[in-house]
């Protein structure tokens, strides 16, 4: 597809955020597809082939920490970049399952950031084993560290 930077799967149980996360997106050249929670997700995450999943912590069904943990058992998306887009700080998760992910952004985000932690991402897509960093940065493919794709930490308006 010309023009395209790739496909994001976006996973968000609030139509606003999905449609905010979409637009950022596709003004950048990614194609998008949503789901409303970790549930749809799985359902047609090998329907799509993401090239980078970005899921929501809590929504119903199946949450964000759990659809990642689910994407990592399977075979076919265990390499799968997965970012969390939330407004949970990685401190509110009690560390569960960010082991999972590969990046964090905390809700309200700037779009740029959006961009900037997908485009990594996508650098990384299906490039073999994980490193094991968690939400964390790695190695590149030439041997270089690379910046960690984790974003601000902290939630605002959250105690």
């Amino acid at each position: 597809m010309s023009g395209v930077s790739g496909r994001v799967l976006v996973v968000d149980d609030n139509r606003v955020i999905r449609q905010l996360i979409r637009v950022n997106l596709e003004l950048e050249g990614f194609e998008v597809v949503t789901a409303a929670d970790g549930a749809e997700c799985l359902d047609v995450v090998h329907e799509v082939c993401p090239d980078v999943v970005t899921l929501d912590v809590v929504m119903p069904r199946l949450d964000g920490l759990k659809t990642a943990a689910r994407l990592r058992e399977d075979p076919r998306t265990r390499d799968l970049p997965v970012a969390i887009i939330s407004a949970c700080t990685e401190y509110d998760t009690d560390g569960g399952g960010l082991s999972e992910v590969d990046a964090f952004l905390a809700k309200p985000f700037e779009p740029a950031e959006l961009v900037r932690v997908v485009r990594q991402l996508m650098h990384r897509e299906r490039r073999g084993p994980r490193d094991g960093g968690g939400a964390g940065g790695g190695q590149g493919q030439d041997g270089a560290e690379e910046p960690p794709a984790v974003s601000s930490s902290r939630c605002a308006g959250e105690a």
